[in-house]
């Protein structure tokens, strides 16, 4: 299926998950459940607290989907802010929960990534870091401890010595070059 019918398919899916359609809700999550997974393993590291939050997800987008037609958002860049959002929340409890957990403990959990995941995760980060390596150092570093460790704007500009606005046009600037890059 071309990329628009399936925007407009999954804009369709949510607009119906709006009125409560349970049937177009199982479409959708059919369709962008991979997707919101691949998002939650990523920053959480962990498959077990990922698959369920996947299902805090969804459960988020049964009750907000009647918001998605005012944020001006692609469907897939709205679902994905939602996972990504609830992800970096769990990392945050997570962090605090377990201040006081020897990290020797922490580093005895499997990931339990199969051959096939693993080729895939390891050609992408290739791609990724590929493009990460054409951003200033400064920049690239504030990008990973934003989207893939979901330290706070607030933190980065405090780390790196910026205001606030700067660091948010910093990391905006970064992920179109990065954008830019990845369409490459």
């Amino acid at each position: 299926m071309p990329p628009d019918n399936a925007r407009e398919e999954v804009t369709g899916l949510i607009l119906r998950v709006a009125l409560r359609d349970r049937a177009a809700f199982d479409c959708l999550y059919a369709a962008t459940s991979a997707k919101l997974f691949g998002t939650c393993l990523r920053i959480l590291r962990n498959r077990p607290e990922a698959e369920e939050a996947v299902q805090e997800v969804f459960i988020k987008v049964w009750l907000k989907a009647d918001r998605f037609a005012v944020t001006g958002q692609s469907p897939m860049t709205w679902l994905i802010a939602i996972a990504r959002h609830h992800a970096i929340d769990l990392l945050r409890v997570r962090r605090e929960t377990t201040g006081g957990i020897d990290e020797a403990a922490l580093a005895m959990r499997d990931p339990a990534a199969g051959p096939e995941a693993m080729a895939v995760a390891a050609g992408e980060m290739r791609l990724l870091n590929g493009c990460m390596s054409e951003l200033d150092p400064e920049k690239a570093s504030a990008v990973r401890a934003a989207y893939l460790e979901g330290d706070s704007y607030a933190d980065l500009a405090t780390r790196h010595d910026v205001p606030l606005n700067t660091m948010r046009t910093w990391l905006r600037r970064s992920l179109m070059r990065l954008k830019e890059c990845l369409e490459r």
